[in-house]
């Protein structure tokens, strides 16, 4: 290895290398994402897949006054090492070390930050029409997957930038993949454009559309020249021709030589580009070129520094897969709707069994849960299961569509909740407080990965509206699970603990470190009362009332915003009963963005762990710390 990327203190350091040099560059990148990728877990071959663009790009444009924007940014991790960051990337996704995906607080080449998809196009044609508005004269890139245009937003952005003759350049990173195989129409359109002939015309057709242009001859001279690598260049009356850009390509995307003449090509046209970079996901690693199945296993790898102790429990995702076979099979009426979340939301078995009851929309959250509330209008029974911080980007759909419909549309939100090393952009923290305020809804979180199973059944079997059932990533706690399945009545908890000194209601996976944390104080002569609450809403009247009756003192536990989450909800209850003899603390996630690390370990920070609680009872209510000792640790 020649040491090349060490010696890279800035992106500019590249211009200097040959082409030779450049590729083996690109081989010290391979080595060094899998060297530190496999020893801490993450990303891995979408960033294989990006070595080369990453290196064309940062040779031909100039970063940070030139604008890149990666969508998601978990394929950026070449970019990372290539803008000054190879010192530091062994703590990528570590506690206090690198973030997974990019972010304007770590670096002036990071122009944008993101971890969600689809946000590229939109953010780098606003960096374009602000530096229009400004008077100067810079590149704005936006690099796209094919997974990712599968967003609506993307389009959008399209439709929109397109009008505007401004420079400006889109990438594709077509590489047939998100995390799973990509679907839908798109998905087949980019198959033809990669292969059938029709797509790729004459020479004599491509510069007769050149000509027309600025700077047409040189385009011409160039395609001739690179004829090879862009098969025949131009792709007319594509998409994106129609959508007001130059479109050049399918152009090889592993081949550096002639990215970077494309990229100088495409600056030069002072006009919107789009530029179709044909790409294989996992590039250089032979296990995930051999298949689809092995670019999908290899889309990332687990972190092995911090995560959590091994245990035989199944994983909620696991758990949720397997309820909604168990459920599908006795009721034709129930499907499964996923956007590209396949493998992450556990729904592998049910596509394979299902497969007419299964519909993977792709990166479409917001058409995703259109499509099940107008499911839910023909008497099906849809189960849209998205990720937390997904379901974010629908909130309009459940609010006009779901919600003021009062359509039976169940939202299974997974990675509820801490997710740990995906950081800000993926914390499920939001949920219980964007959705407690809306009308017609019912929110319930279990305890544990029985209760999940309950829950599931419940809501898929409600019927009178759209309900949301939250859990969280990672394992259950190996509990006995039940054979049959039972309906949980709607807004009752349930009471776990005795005690006379206080009440913890904690809600979903709050209710086992409450136990602990009540066990903990109990050894130090404090009772505290445990509840379950099951439900945010609605919620346990009958219940709560009675325990503000009987306490003075209650502390709410959950994994959540504390600003309109669970425990807001009992202060809302409390005032509107005129309860005044009874004090309520809250413990949850304050009003700040949560960033990546071990889920035990951010737990254990904001003292949602079982030590923590104990300790903020201590807090909250000194009268009854005068028993315990200086510290419960």
């Amino acid at each position: 290895m020649s040491g090349y990327l060490s010696k890279i203190k800035d992106p500019s350091d590249i211009k200097q290398f040959s082409i030779a040099e450049l590729k083996e560059l690109a081989d010290e990148l391979r080595t060094a994402i899998q060297a530190t990728v496999f020893k801490t877990g993450g990303h891995f071959a979408s960033n294989f897949g990006t070595i080369e663009l990453s290196i064309a790009m940062h040779y031909v444009f100039n970063s940070p006054r030139d604008k890149m924007v990666w969508d998601t940014g978990h394929q950026a991790y070449p970019h990372k090492l290539l803008t000054g960051r190879y010192d530091r990337f062994d703590t990528i996704r570590q506690y206090e070390g690198l973030s997974g995906f990019l972010s304007r607080d770590e670096s002036v080449h990071d122009s944008f930050g993101a971890g969600h998809a689809s946000t590229s196009i939109s953010a780098a044609f606003g960096m374009a029409m602000g530096r229009n508005l400004k008077g100067e004269d810079y590149d704005v890139v936006a690099v796209i997957g094919d997974g990712a245009l599968t967003g609506g937003m993307a389009f959008e952005a399209l439709n929109n930038a397109g009008t505007h003759k401004s420079p400006f350049i889109v990438v594709l990173n077509d590489n047939e993949m998100s995390i799973s195989k990509n679907v839908g129409a798109l998905s087949k359109y980019l198959d033809r454009v990669r292969a059938d002939p029709m797509y790729l015309h004459a020479k004599d057709e491509a510069a007769h559309a050149l000509n027309k242009l600025p700077m047409g001859g040189e385009m011409v001279t160039l395609a001739k020249r690179v004829k090879r690598g862009f098969k025949d260049l131009v792709v007319p009356n594509t998409i994106w021709e129609e959508l007001g850009f130059i479109g050049l390509g399918p152009v090889d995307g592993h081949d550096i030589g002639l990215l970077i003449e494309t990229f100088e090509l495409a600056r030069k046209t002072r006009l919107p580009v789009f530029i179709h970079a044909i790409t294989v996901k996992g590039k250089g690693w032979a296990e995930a070129e051999a298949s689809v199945q092995g670019r999908i296993d290899y889309h990332a790898r687990s972190n092995k520094l911090s995560a959590a102790p091994a245990t035989t429990a199944p994983n909620y995702d696991k758990v949720f897969g397997n309820t909604m076979c168990k459920i599908a099979e006795k009721d034709s009426k129930v499907v499964a709707i996923t956007a590209a979340m396949t493998e992450g939301t556990g729904l592998i078995d049910f596509a394979k069994r299902f497969p007419e009851r299964f519909f993977d929309v792709g990166i479409a959250e917001q058409h995703g849960i259109t499509f099940a509330a107008g499911l839910a209008c023909e008497g099906i029974k849809p189960v849209a299961a998205i990720y937390s911080s997904f379901l974010q980007r629908a909130f309009d759909q459940i609010v006009h569509d779901c919600c003021i419909q009062n359509l039976p549309v169940v939202f299974a939100m997974d990675r509820a909740g801490l997710v740990g090393d995906d950081g800000r952009t993926h914390q499920g923290t939001l949920d219980i407080s964007y959705l407690r305020c809306l009308p017609n809804i019912v929110l319930m979180a279990p305890k544990d990965e029985n209760e999940l199973q309950h829950m599931l059944y419940t809501a898929v079997n409600y019927g009178l509206g759209p309900v949301a059932v939250r859990y969280p990533r990672g394992a259950g706690y190996g509990v006995a699970m039940d054979t049959e399945f039972k309906k949980l009545p709607i807004g009752k908890g349930e009471t776990l603990r005795q005690g006379s000194d206080l009440a913890i209601v904690a809600y979903g996976s709050e209710v086992y470190p409450a136990l602990e944390a009540a066990t903990l104080l109990a050894e130090h002569g404090v009772e505290a009362e445990v509840i379950n609450a099951r439900f945010a809403k609605p919620l346990d009247e009958e219940l709560l009332l009675d325990l503000a009756r009987r306490h003075t003192r209650i502390v709410t536990v959950e994994e959540g915003s504390l600003i309109g989450g669970f425990g807001t909800g009992l202060l809302e209850l409390f005032e509107q009963k005129n309860m005044q003899n009874v004090t309520v603390k809250r413990v949850g996630i304050p009003d700040k963005f949560i960033d990546h690390g071990p889920q035990s370990l951010i737990r254990e920070k904001l003292q949602l762990d079982a030590l923590g609680i104990a300790d903020r009872v201590r807090e909250f209510y000194p009268e009854l710390a005068k028993g315990l000792p200086a510290t419960l640790k």
